[in-house]
C-alpha cells in the first residue's frame, strides 16, 4: 500500500502510515535500479564499487578470522568498530549528497508521522555498500573474539546492533543538520574532506608506527579498555567479555549499546520532528534588526583593521579565507598539516623543535598566486591599480591579512613543540628561522603572483588549477619555495656557524635578527613584485578568469 493511497475518510495520518517500511525499501530498490539505468558509465562506476567493497570487506573479514584465537584480539576488534562509528557520524557532514533517497526534507509535505517514519528510514538505510561492509567487518569482529555458547549467543545480537548503532548515528547526524548541508556553508563542508582524509593518514601512520614499535596487538589493550565500554564498541566488547566468563559485564556493555540506540533513535525523531514542523529560514523576513545593524559601518575585527585601501584588502582577503570553499580548504589545511607534521614528530620521540618551520612554510605558501582566489571578479581589483604604488598597497595588504593569522601561528606552533620536546633552549634560533622562512615565502610569493598567475576553477571540491595552467602552478609554487630556501640562506648558515664555532650563548639573537631579516626581504619582494603586477594587468586578469 502507498503511503499516498490513503482512503479519504481514513483517520487523519493513521492509513498513510501503516506498512511504511516494506513501502521505503522498495522505494530505496527503485530509485536505486532507476539510476543505474541512466547511463553504462554510472552502471560500470556502482558495479566497480561494489566490487572493490567486496573484496576490502572480504580481506578484512579472513583477516579477523585468522587473529582469532590471540589474546589481544579484543583489543582490536573494539578499536575497529570505534572507527567505523566514527566514520558513519563524520560521513554524511562531507558527503551530503550521497545518499537522496533519505533526504528527510522531501517528505514533510507527505502525511507521516515521525515514530513510523523512523521505522521505514532505518530499515532502507540498511540497503547499501557501506551497511554490507560494515556487517561483514562486525560479523568478522564477534567471530574473532567468540567462544563458547554464551559468546555465540552475544555475538548473534551484537553484530546486528553494532550495526544498528552505526547507522542510526548516521541519520541522527544528518537530520539533525539537514538544512546546514543543503545550504552554502554545509556545501563547503565537502570541499574540507580532503583535509580529514590527510589528518586521518597522519593519525594512522602514527598508531602504525607506535604499534609497530611496541611489537604487537598488546599496545592496543590501554586505549581499548575505554572504548569497550563506548557504544558501540561496547557491543562488540560484550561477545569478548562473555566468552572469558564474564557475563556480568558483558550484560552491561550490551545494554550500553541497546541505550545507545534508544537515545539516538529518540533524538533522530526530535530531529525529524523539528525538520517537519518548523519553517526554513528562506521563509523568514531577508531583513530584520540584526541586518539592519550590521550594515551600519564595520564591527568585529574590521573595526580594528587600517583605515583606506590597506583595511579594505585586508578585509576582502580574510572574507576570502572566511567565504571562499577553495579559499577556507586551503587554509584549514595549511593550518592542520603545519601542526600535525611536528606534533607528532615530537610525540613519537624522533622529532626536532626545527619541524615547527613546517608550520611556516605551509602558510608562507598561501601568499602564491594571490590574484588566481579572485578568479573573474579580478577585473573590479585591477581598477583599482592604476600606478605601482597602487600595486604595492595591493600586495602589502594581502601580506598583511596573511600575517594576522601566520605570525600568532607560527609562534604557537614553536612553543608547543618546545614544550613536548623540553628543548627550550632551541626555541629563539627556530623561531627566528620561521619568521625568516616566512618572510622568504612572503617574497616569493608576491613575484610569483605577478609572474605565474593561473585560474582557480570553482567547480569541483579537489579541482584547483585550470586546463593547460598545470604547468604555470608548478613553476609558481615550487620555483618560488626554492627561491625561498635560498632567500632563508643566510639566516641558516648563520645558525650552523654559531652552532659549530661553540657560541650557543649568542643564539638568542637569532629571533630578533630572523624578524628583521624576514621582514626586510618580504618588503623588497613587494617591492619586486608591485611594478610587475601594474604592467601585467591585461595579462593577470586573462589568466585568472580562464577557469
Amino acid at each position: 500500500m502507498s503511503v499516498l493511497d490513503a482512503p479519504v475518510g481514513a483517520a487523519p495520518g493513521r492509513a498513510a502510515n501503516e506498512n511504511l517500511v516494506p513501502v521505503f525499501v522498495r522505494l530505496k530498490l527503485t530509485l536505486l535500479r532507476n539510476g543505474l539505468r541512466q547511463s553504462a558509465g554510472r552502471r560500470a562506476a556502482y558495479i566497480a564499487s561494489v566490487v572493490v567493497t567486496l573484496l576490502l570487506a572480504a580481506g578484512q573479514l579472513i583477516g579477523l578470522i585468522a587473529l582469532r584465537g590471540n589474546a589481544h584480539t579484543g583489543s582490536l576488534v573494539v578499536l575497529l568498530a570505534a572507527v567505523l562509528a566514527v566514520g558513519w557520524a563524520v560521513m554524511p557532514l562531507f558527503f551530503p549528497s550521497g545518499d537522496e533517497t533519505l533526504d528527510p526534507s522531501r517528505l514533510v509535505m507527505l502525511p507521516l508521522r515521525p515514530r513510523p517514519l523512523i521505522s521505514a528510514l532505518l530499515a532502507s538505510s540498511l540497503v547499501g555498500i557501506g551497511p554490507l561492509f560494515t556487517l561483514c567487518l562486525t560479523a568478522g569482529s564477534v567471530f574473532a573474539v567468540a567462544r563458547g555458547a554464551a559468546g555465540a549467543v552475544f555475538a548473534v545480537v551484537a553484530a546486528p546492533l553494532a550495526l544498528l548503532v552505526c547507522v542510526a548515528l548516521a541519520r541522527a547526524v544528518a537530520t539533525a543538520n539537514t538544512r546546514l548541508l543543503t545550504s552554502r556553508k554545509g556545501r563547503d563542508l565537502a570541499v574540507l574532506s580532503g583535509l580529514v582524509i590527510a589528518v586521518g593518514f597522519q593519525v594512522v601512520n602514527f598508531g602504525a608506527q607506535r604499534l609497530g614499535r611496541a611489537g604487537g596487538l598488546s599496545a592496543l589493550d590501554p586505549v581499548a579498555d575505554v572504548v569497550r565500554w563506548l557504544p558501540p564498541a561496547s557491543a562488540i566488547g560484550a561477545v569478548d567479555s562473555a566468552s572469558r566468563g564474564s557475563y556480568g559485564p558483558a550484560l552491561a556493555q550490551l545494554l550500553l549499546s541497546v541505550a545507545a540506540l534508544v537515545a539516538l533513535l529518540w533524538l533522530w525523531q526530535r530531529s525529524l520532528e523539528k525538520l517537519m514542523t518548523t519553517p526554513d529560514g528562506s521563509t523568514l523576513a531577508a531583513a530584520g534588526p540584526g541586518r539592519e545593524k550590521a550594515g551600519k559601518g564595520g564591527s568585529g575585527l574590521a573595526a580594528l583593521l587600517p583605515q583606506g585601501r590597506t583595511g579594505t584588502v585586508m578585509e576582502r582577503s580574510l572574507r576570502y579565507i572566511a567565504r571562499d570553499p577553495k579559499t577556507k580548504a586551503a587554509w584549514v589545511t595549511a593550518l592542520a598539516i603545519g601542526l600535525i607534521v611536528p606534533i607528532l614528530n615530537a610525540l613519537q620521540g624522533t622529532g626536532s623543535v626545527y619541524f615547527a618551520c613546517f608550520a611556516a612554510w605551509m602558510l608562507g605558501i598561501q601568499m602564491y598566486n594571490q590574484f588566481g582566489q579572485d578568479t573573474s571578479a579580478f577585473w573590479m581589483v585591477a581598477l583599482t591599480i592604476s600606478s605601482t604604488r597602487d600595486a604595492y598597497l595591493e600586495l602589502r595588504a594581502r601580506a598583511l591579512a596573511l600575517l594576522l593569522i601566520t605570525l600568532p601561528y607560527t609562534i604557537v606552533v614553536t612553543v608547543v613543540t618546545a614544550a613536548l620536546l623540553d628543548d627550550w633552549a632551541a626555541l629563539p634560533e627556530v623561531m627566528g628561522l620561521s619568521f625568516a622562512l616566512l618572510g622568504g615565502m612572503l617574497a616569493t610569493g608576491a613575484v610569483a603572483s605577478a609572474n605565474f598567475p593561473y585560474s582557480i576553477p570553482q567547480e569541483g571540491a579537489f579541482k584547483n588549477v585550470a586546463p593547460g595552467q598545470a604547468g604555470l602552478a608548478w613553476i609558481s609554487i615550487f620555483g618560488g619555495m626554492v627561491s625561498a630556501g635560498l632567500l632563508c640562506a643566510p639566516a641558516i648558515a648563520a645558525t650552523i656557524w654559531l652552532h659549530v664555532a661553540d657560541h650557543e650563548q649568542w643564539l638568542w639573537l637569532l629571533l630578533p635578527v630572523g624578524a628583521v631579516y624576514g621582514a626586510l626581504i618580504s618588503w623588497a619582494g613587494l617591492r619586486a613584485a608591485a611594478p610587475r603586477t601594474a604592467d601585467r594587468l591585461p595579462e593577470i586578469l586573462a589568466a585568472v578568469s580562464k577557469g
